[in-house]
């Protein structure tokens, strides 16, 4: 199972949604790294969300961009 890390810096969310139903379908362990300035989507099940930097620092941003198998940037 691969770990997917989609951050989200935009306002329009549609496609991320999409990307991110798909990857959990297949079994994918998908977690979404809010940016600052973003506001959080509506996420499928199973999907773990962190705001940068409220809920996660800078430096544990990082971490988890190297842990990931995946990183996609939106």
């Amino acid at each position: 199972m691969a770990r997917v890390l989609h951050l989200l810096k935009g306002d329009e969310p549609s496609l991320a949604l999409a990307v991110i139903a798909q990857q959990i379908a297949g079994g994918e362990e998908v977690a979404v790294a809010l940016l600052p300035g973003t506001a959080a989507p509506t996420l499928p099940a199973g999907v773990s969300l962190s705001r940068v930097p409220d809920q996660l620092s800078w430096a544990s941003l990082l971490e988890r961009i190297f842990e990931a198998d995946q990183v996609i940037t939106w």
